[in-house]
């Protein structure tokens, strides 16, 4: 089912598009996630709605990730500081918010909901990786505290197919509105013209 409608307070919300991650073999190609997350990003920009550009970081030493017993191991993620550096075309613009999270998502531990919150902000957009991990659990948060979610669907991707298949189909619709990214742009130009 198509997305209805954005919020007028809408924020963008991108997980994870860092260096570290780019080389990830993901099941929709990387570049293509990032190049309809940046043309979301600008528009939002002028739209003057907020972009929240997420990371994930850790330690040095490595003490801060998590390290509960699972059936299957986390991956392992490098502790070089390139490893969380957002890629070059989501640079940071004056204004975006950045959170750094240290688990999959974005809201737990990190001051992602003060930061909507305190600008009114009602529904978000999201994008990024990993579509079942991050993007999933952030969704689940962000519907708990009863944001209006709206997913891009050419600009989530996973490594595992299956996974990105299966929330995307059985889970996501649950949380919120799939579309693409050119039908959420005219969503968003929707939005612009009526508070204009």
């Amino acid at each position: 089912m198509p997305a209805t409608a954005l919020d007028p307070k809408t924020a963008l919300v991108v997980i994870d598009l860092q260096k570290g991650i780019a080389t990830f073999p993901t099941l929709h190609p990387f570049r293509d996630v990032v190049s309809n997350t940046a043309r979301l990003a600008e528009a939002f920009r002028r739209a003057g709605l907020p972009v929240v550009l997420v990371t994930a970081a850790f330690s040095a030493d490595g003490g801060d990730r998590l390290r509960s017993r699972t059936e299957v191991p986390p991956r392992a993620m490098p502790m070089d500081p390139e490893f969380a550096r957002l890629v070059p075309e989501l640079e940071p613009k004056p204004g975006d918010i950045l959170i750094t999270k240290r688990q999959p998502s974005a809201f737990y531990g990190t001051e992602l909901d003060l930061q909507l919150r305190r600008r009114q902000i009602t529904g978000i957009v999201l994008t990024g990786v990993s579509t079942s991990n991050g993007v999933d659990a952030t969704a689940r948060a962000a519907h708990e505290r009863a944001y209006n979610v709206t997913f891009a669907s050419d600009a989530i991707t996973d490594v595992d197919p299956v996974a990105h298949e299966f929330v995307t189909k059985k889970i996501f619709p649950r949380l919120g509105e799939l579309d693409s990214t050119t039908a959420l742009l005219a969503l968003l130009r929707a939005v612009a013209t009526k508070e204009t």
